[in-house]
């Protein structure tokens, strides 16, 4: 049957509680090390991204400005272009202006000389259209 030995029981618990110290000193601290290390690494680089973060948004409201004042430098280069424009067409629509209104001077001249021209040439027929008139006035 099964016999105790009790010198054998106390061999096995003093290697028992040799290999727990060994266990626990190569073993189980240093893995409870790691562990507590890492998590340290991890509180830190949530910090720092959290820092990070914040700089994030200093940084995207300092785009945001510089956006605002780049459309607003393209709307102010955008209206000058526009004014300039305008004013190089009004004074392309005044010089054309001034050119039509000579022409136009020149056209009333011109058609004031031939009517009266036309009105000379009708008088000195006068006398022609009245012998005319009075041969066909004879006939009737």
């Amino acid at each position: 049957m099964l016999d105790i030995h009790l010198s054998l029981m106390l061999f096995v618990l003093a290697l028992f509680l040799f290999l727990l110290v060994v266990l626990n000193n190569m073993l189980f601290k240093p893995l409870v090390k790691f562990m507590d290390d890492r998590d340290n690494s991890i509180a830190k680089d949530l910090e720092a991204a959290k820092g990070l973060s914040g700089n994030t948004d200093e940084l995207n409201a300092k785009a945001d400005e510089n956006l605002s004042n780049a459309k607003n430098e393209a709307a102010a280069i955008r209206q000058k272009a526009i004014d300039d424009e305008k004013t190089l067409a009004a004074s392309k629509v005044e010089t054309k202006q001034s050119e039509l209104d000579k022409e136009y001077g020149s056209f009333v001249e011109k058609l004031a000389a031939d009517k009266e021209s036309l009105k000379n040439s009708l008088l000195s027929q006068m006398p022609l259209f009245k012998e005319s008139l009075k041969a066909k006035f004879s006939k009737l």
